[in-house]
């Protein structure tokens, strides 16, 4: 019988009659270096495990710099394919001395008929691969409870009153209610009032209990979906500084969800991180609340957060840090004349631990301002004490080149679009991520508008925007250089910079104002523009390089390791990891001949 480890996915997906018939029917077979173990064009006989040694993975079709896409070491399975579909399309040569195991495309075969979730194990995509490794790594569950709740489950029932109501009235029907807080119809509008509301209307507004609601009510609402994530709830409440959301289906209020609800399912770290941000009264406050983020990020990821979820909070957290800064430093006269942004990955929300000072400033177009370098100096020189270190390229408040009015951000977007050289185009890619963090966020609104009537009916310079996809190749060929210990890949340049710079080009075609990623994908999708499964697959691929990118971060950080290292040692995965790597890299590499013939670029 072969000492065939069976532990792992997707053998895990089998019952143990299944098993036993693959500990029986196994065999093993030993290849010599430069050996073909399977061929281009060759009918599948066999599934192979690797025991010892590696095996490279080549593409005959392609130019011969590209052929090797893929190195499967200890642990690997290759073949699966070739029996399914009845042929080979790539050629598996052994690297160096290999022993692996053999189980019989018959077997094989019957297994698959047998299983449904083994056979499609080999058939699904990397969505569903990565529901099956989040399921491994929770011990069967797929995320923690409150990860999979939704608005719907933890809302109450809203309390409606008519304008003409009064502060009595809404007192009684929410004392009855045990409620804190009541809706307000006014001609067609949507109002929220307060036990606060209330009693700052009465103690500081000098209004009595005969006062209308309707005069006392917030008409500006923070608002989600019954089918929304609970825990995107959360961040927006964070986002917004509010304690409470109304819930909508279709325009109309079906409840309430209040944040003492939320903290019911989840842990309350992420609040005192929060609340401690809010409460911070001066500068020293705020750094020691902005210095625990990276123990709430390890928190999250302890509890098996979704990434994306995590990324949406810490945003949140951040953006909230930076505009306190912003208040604090800058007169609040001069606040309510322009506008904070924040680009790069901070801007996009998809940014973990704290990354470089990439921000601007929009003023309106009526500003004098003549004492503003020295106010802006001393604004990235407090983000410096709370953590945020100075962007390399320069790419700050501080430098006047990204501080303008909006008639001068239009001129200069412009000029940008004229030249086309490569430092315009990253000009317009960092403008492209910018999102409004304080001040008057409208005065984006109108900058953004600008940079889509300039460029996004361009074919020429969306073309040229496009080629920096090309910059940097895709790494499933360093799969077949990874000899040492110590080699690795590039996930950020050759995995995430791919995605997010192909959907930003995407985006800015469609008009999509959206910085996310993951929001950019979605609509892309609602749109036609890519075919959902492509852009799930996307989704997943940058989840998955963002990940692996994140816990790489935190061991360095753990090991007392300077930077925060820029290659990915793909031996040190598991198995399933590895292979979910390669499918990852593989739609980066779709993705990039997609672009290439949308946008008509040399591949």
């Amino acid at each position: 019988m072969i000492r065939l480890d069976l532990a792992q996915l997707p053998f895990s997906l089998l019952d143990d009659d299944a098993l036993a018939q693959l500990r029986q029917g196994a065999d093993v077979a030993y290849y010599d270096r430069g050996e073909v173990i399977l061929d281009a064009g060759d009918v599948g006989q066999h599934v192979f495990v690797i025991e010892k040694g590696a095996v490279e993975e080549l593409d005959l079709s392609a130019p011969s710099a590209r052929a090797r896409i893929g190195l499967y070491t200890h642990g690997d399975l290759f073949g699966a394919i070739s029996v399914l579909n009845g042929h080979s399309r790539y050629r598996f040569v052994a690297d160096q001395e290999t022993l692996c195991y053999l189980i019989p495309g018959v077997l094989f075969s019957r297994l698959c008929e047998a299983s449904a979730p083994f056979a499609d194990y080999f058939r699904q995509r990397l969505a569903e691969k990565s529901r099956l490794l989040t399921e491994q790594r929770e011990g069967g569950v797929t995320m923690a409870g409150f990860m999979l709740a939704r608005v719907s489950e933890c809302m109450r029932a809203p309390l409606l009153l008519e304008a003409g109501d009064t502060i009595q009235d809404a007192v009684r029907a929410l004392n009855k209610q045990r409620a804190d807080s009541v809706l307000v119809f006014r001609e067609g509008e949507l109002g929220i009032v307060t036990k606060t509301d209330m009693l700052n209307a009465m103690v500081l507004q000098g209004r009595d209990v005969g006062a209308a609601l309707g005069d006392v009510a917030e008409y500006r609402l923070v608002t989600v979906a019954p089918d929304e994530f609970l825990f995107a709830a959360l961040v927006k409440m964070t986002r917004h500084e509010v304690a409470r959301v109304v819930v909508l289906r279709q325009g109309r209020p079906v409840g309430v969800v209040e944040l003492p609800d939320v903290l019911s399912y989840f842990s309350s770290r992420s609040y005192v991180v929060g609340l401690e941000v809010e409460k911070a009264g001066d500068l020293e406050a705020l750094a020691l609340a902005s210095a625990r983020l990276p123990e709430l990020v390890r928190a999250l990821m302890a509890q098996g957060v979704k990434l994306r979820f995590a990324m949406d909070l810490l945003a949140a957290l951040n953006g909230r840090i930076m505009s306190k800064a912003f208040g604090f430093v800058v007169p609040a006269a001069r606040q309510a004349q322009s506008c904070l942004i924040v680009m790069g990955s901070e801007g996009r929300g998809e940014q973990i631990l704290k990354t470089d000072q990439d921000n601007g400033l929009i003023l309106a177009d009526d500003v004098d301002w003549p004492d503003r370098e020295p106010v802006l100096a001393r604004f990235s020189d407090t983000l410096l004490t709370l953590g945020y270190p100075p962007c390399p390229g320069h790419v700050m408040v501080n430098n006047p080149e990204w501080v303008h009015s909006v008639a001068g951000w239009r001129a200069r977007i412009a000029r940008w679009a004229l030249l086309r050289d490569g430092a315009s185009m990253m000009k317009l890619a960092i403008m492209l991520d910018a999102h409004a963090i304080a001040g008057d966020l409208t005065l984006l609104d109108k900058v953004r508008a600008a940079l889509f009537d300039q460029c996004s009916r361009d074919e020429l310079l969306l073309s040229q925007f496009a080629r920096s996809v090309l910059k940097f190749s895709t790494p499933l060929t360093l799969f077949g250089s990874l000899k040492k210990p110590q080699h690795g890949i590039d996930i950020k340049k050759g995995g995430i910079f791919p995605i997010v710079h192909g959907v930003r080009t995407l985006a800015l075609q469609a008009r999509i104002d959206a910085t996310s990623t993951f929001v950019r994908l979605e609509r892309l999708a609602a749109s036609g523009v890519l075919s959902r499964e492509m852009a799930e697959d996307l989704g997943e691929a940058m989840s998955l390089f963002a990940e692996l990118r994140l816990h790489q971060q935190l061991q360095r950080m753990a090991d007392g390791e300077p930077g925060e290292g820029s290659l990915l040692v793909v031996q040190k995965l598991p198995s399933l990891e590895r292979d979910m790597l390669r499918d990852a890299l593989h739609v980066v590499s779709d993705f990039r001949q997609h672009l290439s013939r949308r946008f008509h670029l040399e591949y």
